[in-house]
């Protein structure tokens, strides 16, 4: 039973990058899932939590540049990166919350209980 995302890479500044979040072993539709990022020296953070409903939630720094989304064929969570910034550069984890609802708490980082290996994102010219 484990989550990984991959899909990180280098990237120049205004460009994009697709994230997946694959599970094995059990079913991500049930679950809110979320991502999280953390740069050098920071604490890790909230990114985007997608409840079962498909209830979309954004941290205000990505809003209206990253969109998460569930492809349930593929038992995976997705997470476009349009527009990015070299802040934006950091590990990105995908976690599972055991809920099927984000909720307005959802970047909390302690209320998600399995955690993917991280994928590095870098955005630099």
């Amino acid at each position: 039973v484990q989550l990984q995302a991959f899909g990180g890479g280098v990237v120049q500044p205004g460009g994009s990058l697709r994230l997946s979040c694959a599970a094995s072993g059990f079913t991500l539709g049930y679950y809110a899932i979320g991502w999280f990022r953390q740069a050098p020296g920071k604490e890790r953070e909230g990114v985007s939590c997608v409840s079962s409903d498909n209830s979309t939630y954004y941290a205000d720094s990505v809003k209206g540049r990253f969109t998460i989304s569930r492809d349930r064929n593929k038992n995976t969570v997705l997470l476009q990166m349009s527009s990015l910034k070299p802040e934006d550069t950091a590990v990105y984890y995908c976690a599972n919350r055991p809920s099927p609802f984000c909720g307005s708490k959802w970047s909390f980082v302690r209320d998600f209980g399995r955690w993917g290996q991280g994928t590095l994102v870098t955005v630099s010219s």
